[in-house]
């Protein structure tokens, strides 16, 4: 940042250079144009200036939360029920072997 601050540790008193951008983007080995750096940078602004918003709110009070809504299992409960039979599955298998499907090697053994 050009004022040495974060958007989370303080306000944004300049916003983002294209000097800035620039030098992210070489950091990140990222060949820019002229008009993606100017683009990028605006986008940039766009971005801190939120992220100052969001540190500015005051959530004294408000318990951190993992997720906004209450979750619950959606998951029917387990029971048996009956299977296909084994030799009939197999049976229609391309190809079969000691009671399973073979298929072809797909890893080295090596």
């Amino acid at each position: 940042m050009t004022d040495g601050t974060t958007p989370i540790t303080g306000p944004i008193r300049h916003p983002i250079s294209r000097a800035d951008v620039e030098h992210v983007a070489r950091l990140a080995r990222l060949a820019l144009t002229d008009a993606e750096v100017e683009r990028l940078t605006a986008d940039l602004a766009a971005v801190l200036a939120h992220a100052a918003d969001v540190a500015a709110l005051d959530l004294d009070g408000v318990p951190p939360t993992a997720h906004p809504l209450p979750l619950r299992n959606v998951l029917r409960d387990d029971e048996v029920r009956p299977t296909l039979d084994r030799a009939e599955v197999l049976a229609a298998a391309p190809v079969a072997e000691d009671g399973r499907f073979r298929v072809p090697r797909i890893l080295d053994p090596s």
